[in-house]
Protein backbone atom coordinates (compact mmCIF):
# COMPACT_ATOMS: atom_id res chain seq x y z
CA UNK A 1 0.00 0.00 0.00
CA UNK A 2 2.91 2.83 0.90
CA UNK A 3 4.71 1.61 -2.15
CA UNK A 4 1.31 2.00 -4.68
CA UNK A 5 1.06 5.79 -2.83
CA UNK A 6 5.26 6.86 -3.20
CA UNK A 7 4.65 5.50 -6.66
CA UNK A 8 1.38 7.72 -7.20
CA UNK A 9 3.35 10.52 -5.64
CA UNK A 10 6.59 10.15 -8.06
CA UNK A 11 3.94 10.26 -10.94
CA UNK A 12 2.46 12.94 -9.65
CA UNK A 13 5.52 14.90 -9.16
CA UNK A 14 6.91 13.77 -12.74
CA UNK A 15 3.59 15.26 -14.76
CA UNK A 16 4.12 18.46 -12.61
CA UNK A 17 7.36 19.13 -13.59
CA UNK A 18 6.73 18.37 -17.22
CA UNK A 19 3.43 21.02 -16.93
CA UNK A 20 6.04 23.12 -15.38
CA UNK A 21 9.12 22.78 -17.75
CA UNK A 22 6.18 23.32 -20.35
CA UNK A 23 4.77 26.33 -18.86
CA UNK A 24 8.32 27.92 -18.87
CA UNK A 25 8.86 27.47 -22.54
CA UNK A 26 5.61 29.05 -23.39
CA UNK A 27 6.48 32.20 -21.22
CA UNK A 28 8.56 34.64 -22.79
CA UNK A 29 12.10 35.45 -20.37
CA UNK A 30 11.38 39.16 -18.85
CA UNK A 31 11.93 42.07 -21.39
CA UNK A 32 10.84 39.83 -24.36
CA UNK A 33 8.01 40.59 -26.08
CA UNK A 34 6.32 38.17 -28.67
CA UNK A 35 5.90 40.16 -31.76
CA UNK A 36 2.05 39.37 -33.27
CA UNK A 37 1.31 37.30 -36.00
CA UNK A 38 0.11 39.28 -39.10
CA UNK A 39 -2.99 38.48 -40.37
CA UNK A 40 -2.61 36.06 -43.49
CA UNK A 41 -6.67 36.30 -45.14
CA UNK A 42 -7.75 39.83 -44.69
CA UNK A 43 -11.38 40.69 -45.74
CA UNK A 44 -12.09 44.07 -46.51
CA UNK A 45 -15.96 45.44 -46.59
CA UNK A 46 -15.81 48.68 -46.47
CA UNK A 47 -14.72 51.39 -49.82
CA UNK A 48 -11.89 53.16 -47.54
CA UNK A 49 -10.90 50.05 -45.60
CA UNK A 50 -10.56 48.66 -48.98
CA UNK A 51 -8.29 51.62 -50.20
CA UNK A 52 -5.88 51.53 -47.20
CA UNK A 53 -5.44 47.74 -46.94
CA UNK A 54 -4.83 47.64 -50.89
CA UNK A 55 -2.08 50.47 -50.24
CA UNK A 56 -0.32 48.92 -46.97
CA UNK A 57 -1.04 44.70 -46.96
CA UNK A 58 1.32 42.47 -48.66
CA UNK A 59 -0.04 40.80 -52.11
CA UNK A 60 -1.67 37.41 -50.76
CA UNK A 61 -2.57 39.16 -47.93
CA UNK A 62 -6.31 40.11 -49.12
CA UNK A 63 -8.69 37.87 -50.06
CA UNK A 64 -11.70 39.85 -50.49
CA UNK A 65 -12.39 43.53 -51.09
CA UNK A 66 -16.15 45.39 -50.94
CA UNK A 67 -17.94 45.19 -54.48
CA UNK A 68 -17.52 49.19 -54.56
CA UNK A 69 -13.39 48.81 -54.83
CA UNK A 70 -14.09 48.10 -58.30
CA UNK A 71 -15.79 51.15 -59.16
CA UNK A 72 -13.82 54.08 -60.72
CA UNK A 73 -16.10 56.55 -59.65
CA UNK A 74 -15.39 55.61 -56.15
CA UNK A 75 -12.22 53.98 -56.06
CA UNK A 76 -8.42 55.09 -56.89
CA UNK A 77 -7.58 51.96 -56.59
CA UNK A 78 -10.23 50.32 -59.18
CA UNK A 79 -7.62 48.78 -61.07
CA UNK A 80 -5.64 46.99 -58.95
CA UNK A 81 -8.98 45.76 -56.82
CA UNK A 82 -10.14 43.95 -59.92
CA UNK A 83 -7.52 41.26 -59.19
CA UNK A 84 -9.62 40.07 -55.85
CA UNK A 85 -13.04 38.48 -54.93
CA UNK A 86 -15.78 41.07 -53.90
CA UNK A 87 -18.34 40.62 -51.10
CA UNK A 88 -21.42 42.58 -50.71
CA UNK A 89 -20.65 43.06 -46.77
CA UNK A 90 -22.85 39.85 -45.65
CA UNK A 91 -21.86 37.74 -43.18
CA UNK A 92 -22.36 34.83 -44.86
CA UNK A 93 -20.15 34.94 -47.82
CA UNK A 94 -17.77 36.76 -45.24
CA UNK A 95 -17.71 33.92 -42.80
CA UNK A 96 -17.10 31.33 -45.50
CA UNK A 97 -13.55 32.89 -46.57
CA UNK A 98 -12.15 31.44 -42.91
CA UNK A 99 -10.79 35.50 -42.43
CA UNK A 100 -8.23 35.87 -39.77
CA UNK A 101 -9.52 39.88 -40.09
CA UNK A 102 -12.27 41.18 -41.10
CA UNK A 103 -12.08 45.51 -41.40
CA UNK A 104 -15.14 47.20 -41.62
CA UNK A 105 -16.00 51.03 -40.32
CA UNK A 106 -18.11 52.41 -37.68
CA UNK A 107 -20.89 52.96 -39.44
CA UNK A 108 -20.96 49.49 -41.42
CA UNK A 109 -24.36 46.98 -40.80
CA UNK A 110 -24.38 46.17 -36.92
CA UNK A 111 -26.09 43.32 -37.11
CA UNK A 112 -23.50 41.90 -40.12
CA UNK A 113 -20.56 43.14 -37.62
CA UNK A 114 -22.37 41.31 -34.68
CA UNK A 115 -22.79 37.66 -36.74
CA UNK A 116 -19.40 38.11 -37.26
CA UNK A 117 -18.20 38.18 -34.28
CA UNK A 118 -21.15 35.60 -33.05
CA UNK A 119 -19.10 33.14 -35.56
CA UNK A 120 -15.59 33.99 -33.42
CA UNK A 121 -14.19 36.34 -36.34
CA UNK A 122 -12.05 39.31 -35.81
CA UNK A 123 -13.25 42.28 -36.12
CA UNK A 124 -11.89 45.53 -36.09
CA UNK A 125 -14.28 48.88 -36.93
CA UNK A 126 -12.21 52.19 -38.06
CA UNK A 127 -13.86 55.58 -37.59
CA UNK A 128 -13.86 57.54 -40.62
CA UNK A 129 -11.05 59.57 -41.19
CA UNK A 130 -12.34 63.42 -42.07
CA UNK A 131 -10.01 65.55 -40.25
CA UNK A 132 -6.64 65.52 -40.31
CA UNK A 133 -5.79 63.79 -36.81
CA UNK A 134 -8.44 61.25 -37.75
CA UNK A 135 -6.72 60.09 -41.48
CA UNK A 136 -3.45 60.31 -40.16
CA UNK A 137 -4.88 58.24 -37.19
CA UNK A 138 -6.62 55.93 -39.45
CA UNK A 139 -3.10 55.07 -41.57
CA UNK A 140 -1.47 53.73 -38.02
CA UNK A 141 -4.22 51.73 -37.29
CA UNK A 142 -4.72 49.70 -40.26
CA UNK A 143 -0.28 49.67 -40.50
CA UNK A 144 -0.73 48.33 -37.21
CA UNK A 145 -3.65 45.75 -37.99
CA UNK A 146 -2.07 43.87 -40.90
CA UNK A 147 1.49 43.77 -39.24
CA UNK A 148 3.28 46.84 -41.35
CA UNK A 149 3.41 49.55 -39.21
CA UNK A 150 7.06 50.40 -41.07
CA UNK A 151 4.79 51.09 -44.54
CA UNK A 152 2.05 53.08 -42.52
CA UNK A 153 5.12 55.58 -40.89
CA UNK A 154 6.42 55.83 -44.28
CA UNK A 155 2.72 56.84 -45.65
CA UNK A 156 2.80 59.29 -43.25
CA UNK A 157 5.96 60.64 -44.04
CA UNK A 158 5.03 61.06 -47.59
CA UNK A 159 1.62 62.51 -46.82
CA UNK A 160 3.05 64.75 -44.89
CA UNK A 161 5.85 66.01 -47.23
CA UNK A 162 2.89 66.04 -50.27
CA UNK A 163 0.37 68.43 -48.11
CA UNK A 164 3.29 71.03 -46.83
CA UNK A 165 4.16 71.45 -50.54
CA UNK A 166 0.86 72.55 -51.57
CA UNK A 167 0.53 76.05 -53.07
CA UNK A 168 -2.88 77.78 -51.90
CA UNK A 169 -4.24 80.76 -52.63
CA UNK A 170 -4.09 83.92 -50.20
CA UNK A 171 -6.69 83.43 -47.09
CA UNK A 172 -10.10 84.86 -48.20
CA UNK A 173 -11.52 82.70 -50.81
CA UNK A 174 -14.72 81.25 -49.97
CA UNK A 175 -16.29 78.29 -51.38
CA UNK A 176 -19.26 75.77 -51.02
CA UNK A 177 -19.72 71.93 -52.08
CA UNK A 178 -23.11 70.89 -53.07
CA UNK A 179 -24.67 67.72 -53.71
CA UNK A 180 -27.99 66.22 -54.75
CA UNK A 181 -31.05 68.52 -53.19
CA UNK A 182 -28.68 71.13 -52.23
CA UNK A 183 -27.30 69.72 -49.65
CA UNK A 184 -24.24 71.97 -48.28
CA UNK A 185 -21.15 69.70 -46.84
CA UNK A 186 -19.81 71.27 -43.70
CA UNK A 187 -16.47 71.66 -42.14
CA UNK A 188 -16.59 68.61 -40.25
CA UNK A 189 -17.17 66.45 -43.67
CA UNK A 190 -13.88 65.12 -46.15
CA UNK A 191 -15.58 67.59 -48.03
CA UNK A 192 -15.07 70.15 -45.67
CA UNK A 193 -11.42 69.19 -44.75
CA UNK A 194 -11.04 69.17 -48.44
CA UNK A 195 -11.67 72.70 -48.98
CA UNK A 196 -9.94 74.02 -46.02
CA UNK A 197 -6.97 72.02 -47.04
CA UNK A 198 -6.68 73.56 -50.17
CA UNK A 199 -7.04 77.47 -48.60
CA UNK A 200 -10.77 77.95 -49.01
CA UNK A 201 -13.28 79.16 -46.10
CA UNK A 202 -16.64 77.07 -46.47
CA UNK A 203 -19.49 78.73 -46.75
CA UNK A 204 -21.66 75.96 -45.37
CA UNK A 205 -20.80 76.77 -41.71
CA UNK A 206 -21.90 77.62 -38.26
CA UNK A 207 -24.35 76.45 -35.93
CA UNK A 208 -25.90 73.21 -36.66
CA UNK A 209 -23.99 72.60 -39.99
CA UNK A 210 -20.15 70.97 -38.48
CA UNK A 211 -21.90 67.94 -40.72
CA UNK A 212 -23.53 69.59 -42.96
CA UNK A 213 -26.99 70.08 -44.24
CA UNK A 214 -29.69 71.21 -46.52
CA UNK A 215 -28.63 75.00 -48.25
CA UNK A 216 -31.47 76.93 -49.56
CA UNK A 217 -30.30 78.46 -53.08
CA UNK A 218 -31.36 81.66 -52.24
CA UNK A 219 -29.08 81.24 -49.05
CA UNK A 220 -26.16 80.36 -51.67
CA UNK A 221 -26.32 83.11 -53.79
CA UNK A 222 -26.78 85.89 -51.26
CA UNK A 223 -23.69 84.08 -50.04
CA UNK A 224 -21.82 84.90 -53.13
CA UNK A 225 -19.05 82.24 -53.10
CA UNK A 226 -16.27 82.56 -55.17
CA UNK A 227 -16.71 78.89 -55.82
CA UNK A 228 -19.47 76.46 -55.85
CA UNK A 229 -18.45 72.89 -56.36
CA UNK A 230 -21.54 70.63 -57.64
CA UNK A 231 -21.90 67.02 -58.15
CA UNK A 232 -22.99 64.15 -56.94
CA UNK A 233 -20.84 61.67 -54.17
CA UNK A 234 -18.73 60.94 -57.04
CA UNK A 235 -18.99 64.45 -58.95
CA UNK A 236 -20.87 63.03 -61.60
CA UNK A 237 -24.42 64.90 -62.40
CA UNK A 238 -27.46 62.42 -62.31
CA UNK A 239 -30.90 62.27 -63.70
CA UNK A 240 -33.06 62.46 -60.51
CA UNK A 241 -34.88 65.12 -58.94
CA UNK A 242 -32.45 65.51 -56.28
CA UNK A 243 -30.24 66.54 -59.24
CA UNK A 244 -31.95 68.48 -60.96
CA UNK A 245 -31.79 71.20 -58.13
CA UNK A 246 -28.01 71.41 -58.95
CA UNK A 247 -29.00 72.85 -62.59
CA UNK A 248 -31.42 75.25 -61.02
CA UNK A 249 -31.06 78.96 -62.84
CA UNK A 250 -30.40 80.85 -60.16
CA UNK A 251 -27.14 78.81 -60.44
CA UNK A 252 -26.26 79.89 -63.28
CA UNK A 253 -24.52 83.46 -62.19
CA UNK A 254 -22.54 81.55 -59.57
CA UNK A 255 -18.82 80.47 -60.31
CA UNK A 256 -19.98 77.10 -60.49
CA UNK A 257 -17.61 74.16 -61.21
CA UNK A 258 -19.14 70.56 -61.92
CA UNK A 259 -16.93 66.98 -62.45
CA UNK A 260 -14.07 68.57 -59.85
CA UNK A 261 -15.45 66.11 -57.43
CA UNK A 262 -13.83 62.19 -57.80
CA UNK A 263 -13.27 59.38 -56.45
CA UNK A 264 -9.86 60.78 -54.42
CA UNK A 265 -13.13 62.88 -52.64
CA UNK A 266 -14.35 59.65 -50.95
CA UNK A 267 -12.02 58.45 -48.49
CA UNK A 268 -9.55 60.27 -45.97
CA UNK A 269 -6.08 59.04 -47.25
CA UNK A 270 -3.20 59.50 -49.06
CA UNK A 271 -4.96 59.72 -52.90
CA UNK A 272 -7.35 62.86 -51.38
CA UNK A 273 -4.07 65.43 -51.54
CA UNK A 274 -4.83 65.39 -55.33
CA UNK A 275 -7.60 66.64 -54.81
CA UNK A 276 -6.55 69.24 -52.40
CA UNK A 277 -3.74 69.93 -55.13
CA UNK A 278 -6.15 70.48 -58.00
CA UNK A 279 -8.77 72.72 -55.38
CA UNK A 280 -5.86 74.74 -54.48
CA UNK A 281 -4.53 75.60 -58.34
CA UNK A 282 -8.10 76.61 -58.77
CA UNK A 283 -8.14 79.14 -55.85
CA UNK A 284 -4.85 80.52 -57.46
CA UNK A 285 -6.35 81.06 -60.83
CA UNK A 286 -9.38 82.55 -59.10
CA UNK A 287 -7.15 85.08 -57.38
CA UNK A 288 -5.03 85.99 -60.58
CA UNK A 289 -8.49 86.26 -62.20
CA UNK A 290 -9.34 88.41 -59.36
CA UNK A 291 -6.57 90.63 -59.55
CA UNK A 292 -6.37 91.46 -63.30
CA UNK A 293 -10.52 93.23 -62.60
Amino acid sequence: MWGCVRRSDRLGAAFIALISAGFLLAVPARGETSAPVAPARVVSMNLCTDQLALALADQGQIVSLSHFATDPNMSVRWKQAEEYPENYGRAEEISILHPDLVLADTWSNPDTIAMLKTLGLRVEQLPPGTSLPEIRARITTMGALLGHPDRAAKMLTGFDARLAAIKRPAPGLRAAVIGPSGYGYGPRTLEGQILAMAGFDNVVSGPGLDWGGRLPLEDLVMDRPDLVIMGGSQGKMGTSRAQAVLEHPVLRDLPTVQGLRDARWTCGGPAMLGAVADLAAFGRKIERNKATQ
